[in-house]
């Protein structure tokens, strides 16, 4: 039998605040000692009241925006009721039945070019919980993270593979890295998923039980675990096993997914209004001013370095799926005409990118500024280096951070192109090689890019290369 599978994701996200969700404790708790970021509130002390971060609140608005939700004029926060020691009051301020942002949709790009349209059930907010550390035989609690702002984006089970799944959590995470709402670094758990998947006989529209993946802590994990499950599934359905709804978590060492619990539906969570908070009624003028000062989103910027600047589709999908390499792109043009938009993005993509990827850094913290970048595409298209010398700049300036000028003086790679002092070296590769020039003369003119070469070679790249073979031709020729 031909199966389908059907995959909703749930991400959540921790938001870019100052302080924490409820109160007023630093958010900033990754390199903190455990349990220093901690207030009565966040520890669930009795008596202790929550506050509402106004600006966790806008950072969801923005992003419900940014996903084509509608936003609820009325929300509220509820409680969401589960004893793990990971929660310290016993229940989790959540939102249930009243989110903030309602509905939406994210296109991603098919194999064929063309979009598929993912649908959203909700974009809601809640705090996170506290982290566990587990040894042998006992289990440690760090409450740092405990009440750390946590938005969370639920799709409708209408993701058809692991592929799909994976685009549509880089689109995501590339949305809020653009809204600057969340840092979206999946290592450091501030961008998390939980994937739901199920199948059914393809054409059939009951999906037999579904199965959350829990412990997806990158792209790779979230394909291959959902690859995994999704045969697992099949399997037991061919052997005439039956599937229940389960928990279960991605062993990455192992390859494998292993059951850790039955799967909770809303009515576990026994969910009621936050008696200690007072629902929120978002005023029409707050959220017109919102949606003013949201940034330009990576699909319109893509969009518009191919219709502006004359891109193709594959390099400005590549510029825009980083916001800070899309940045130093557009910063690059603010200091020079749109016609250098193409060799700006080649070098981007090219080089500059290779040199970036072997030391790890983003190109936002590279030495190499825009105009640095422009000098050494000045020197290049006015003659004063050629090509090879031109990757060598690059890399001294990625090193030193000096400008590309003074690297070529130092460095003594200026261009030759004086043809008094080639000439000794063109006569000089010509008598080396006289089979090639044999060659030459016989027609084969592919001689003629191999004698460059060799001029090339004796000078050390710096021979301007059409000059070189105007000389070579005609002393070729003049034999």
């Amino acid at each position: 039998m031909d199966y389908e599978v059907a995959i909703g994701l749930e991400v959540h996200a921790q938001l870019a605040t100052e302080s924490k969700m409820f109160c007023s404790c630093s958010a900033d708790y990754r390199d903190a000692p455990p349990n220093t970021h901690v207030c009565p509130v966040c520890l669930g002390m009795p008596g202790s009241l929550p506050v509402i971060n106004k600006k966790a609140v806008e950072y969801t608005i923005m992003t419900a925006m940014a996903l084509n939700s509608t936003i609820s004029r009325y929300t509220k926060f509820d409680r969401k009721n589960y004893c793990y020691p990971d929660l310290m009051k016993g229940y989790q301020i959540s939102q249930y039945d009243a989110p903030i942002g309602m509905g939406g949709w994210v296109n991603i790009d098919g194999d064929d070019g063309t979009k598929k349209r993912i649908n959203l059930t909700r974009v809601h907010l809640e705090e996170d919980v506290a982290k566990l550390w587990h040894g042998e035989g006992y289990s440690l609690v760090d409450v740092n993270r405990a009440g750390i702002p946590l938005m969370e984006m639920v799709s409708e089970p209408e993701i058809s593979s692991p592929e799909d799944a994976r685009d549509y959590l880089v689109k995501l995470r590339n949305i809020v890295r653009y809204l600057g709402v969340s840092t979206g670094n999946m290592e450091e758990g501030s961008f998390r998923c939980d994937a739901n998947i199920s199948v059914r006989p393809r054409g059939c529209k009951k999906l037999f039980p579904k199965s959350e993946l829990k412990n997806l802590n990158s792209f790779k994990a979230v394909y291959q675990a959902l690859q995994y499950e999704a045969q697992r599934q099949v399997g037991v359905l061919e052997e005439g096993g039956k599937l229940v709804q389960e928990t279960r978590g991605w062993l990455e060492e192992k390859g494998r997914t292993v059951g850790q619990r039955s799967k909770e539906d809303a009515d576990d969570y026994r969910y009621f209004p936050e008696p200690d908070l007072p629902p929120l009624m978002l005023d029409e003028k707050w959220l017109d001013d919102i949606r003013s000062h949201l940034p330009e989103l990576p699909e319109a910027r893509r969009d518009r370095f191919m219709n502006q600047f004359g891109l193709s589709l594959y390099d400005a999908s590549v510029l825009t799926g980083s916001k800070t390499l899309a940045d130093y792109f557009d910063e690059c043009l603010k200091l020079t005409d749109k016609g250098k938009a193409k060799e700006l993005s080649n070098w981007i993509l090219g080089d500059f990118s290779r040199l970036l990827n072997l030391d790890g850094i983003d190109i936002a913290d590279a030495r190499v500024r825009p105009r640095h970048l422009l000098g050494l595409l000045d020197l290049l298209d006015n003659g004063v280096i050629g090509g090879p010398a031109a990757k060598v700049v690059l890399e001294e300036m990625f090193r030193s951070g000096q400008e590309a000028r003074d690297i070529v003086e130092q460095k003594k790679l200026s261009q030759l192109s004086d043809e008094a002092q080639l000439l000794d070296v063109v006569t000089q590769v010509i008598a080396n090689n006289p089979s090639v020039v044999a060659d030459y003369k016989s027609g084969k003119h592919q001689a003629l890019k191999f004698m460059t070469g060799q001029v090339m070679k004796a000078t050390r790249g710096r021979a301007n290369p059409a000059v070189v073979q105007e000389i070579l031709a005609r002393e070729m020729e003049g034999e």
